[in-house]
């Protein structure tokens, strides 16, 4: 009966985010233009890259353009649904805005998260979707209802953790006066995770990327289920960090709502 609510105020706040797009068509289109041409700039890079090599690490082209549709997709699908309304959250925090939220009768970190809705992302997600096709085609493998379902799953399931690490981080501001210095890092480490698969780093940078910082295994995973090369440990691996980071968040959320000042303090 929750989930049914919060769906329903999900479309409700989907449909009022759809008219005010509407009403700025230029600021609709010009999101969809900056991801279009994010998403072109990192196909000509791939491009560029491994045209003269077979593979890099295990990783043939294919694998390596499927990698990079996941990890597109994923970003596309965070860009859509709730980056927007996240990245406000230490704003709102400085200014006391806050305080409108934490007193309606919604879930704060809900109505934060997916108030700021984009339209002008969901175009990519569909492009996303064309490149993952076409590398799927050129692997050569036999693609049943089950790989996509499970590829569909792990997708889902690293989005909620894409989500986790942007919230924790835009959490940090409830405690201490400056943290952009922490949201860029997380912008440095992203670039850096959508170019290299998880299973590339050795040692400490495993750890970090596995573990402390999981964003290495956030299309790491799903290519490697699609492709057929994840082990049951690498899948129960990453089922457990996105169920214990999305523990971690709320709780770690809720601790920050306690030490919030709102602004009539």
């Amino acid at each position: 009966m929750r989930i049914t609510r919060q769906l329903k105020i999900i479309y409700m706040l989907l449909k009022m985010k759809l008219s005010r797009n509407m009403a700025f068509r230029f600021s609709f289109f010009g999101v969809f233009f900056v991801d279009g041409s994010l998403f072109l700039i990192q196909l000509l890079m791939f491009s560029t890259i491994y045209s003269q090599v077979g593979s890099i690490g295990g990783w043939d082209r294919s694998q390596m353009l499927f990698f990079i549709g996941t990890f597109s997709l994923i970003n596309a699908l965070n860009m859509f649904l709730y980056f927007f309304g996240v990245i406000s959250i230490p704003g709102k925090i400085k200014s006391g805005e806050l305080d409108l939220y934490i007193t309606k009768p919604v879930n704060s970190l809900f109505h934060l998260s997916f108030e700021s809705m984009d339209i002008g992302s969901l175009p990519l997600v569909f492009a996303s979707i064309g490149i993952l096709v076409y590398a799927a085609s050129g692997m050569h493998k036999q693609i049943t209802i089950l790989t996509i379902i499970g590829y569909a799953f792990l997708v889902f399931m690293m989005l909620v953790l894409y989500y986790d690490m942007e919230v924790i981080l835009r959490t940090i501001p409830f405690f201490v006066i400056q943290a952009s210095s922490i949201e860029r890092l997380e912008g440095e480490v992203i670039t850096l995770c959508m170019k290299i698969p998880g299973t590339l780093f050795k040692g400490a940078f495993k750890f970090l990327f596995y573990l402390v910082l999981p964003y290495g295994i956030m299309a790491t995973v799903p290519t490697q289920f699609f492709a057929g090369t994840l082990t049951l440990v690498g899948f129960v691996y990453s089922i457990l960090i996105a169920i214990a980071f999305t523990a971690f968040t709320f709780a770690f959320w809720k601790l920050g709502l306690k030490c919030y000042k709102s602004a009539s303090s």
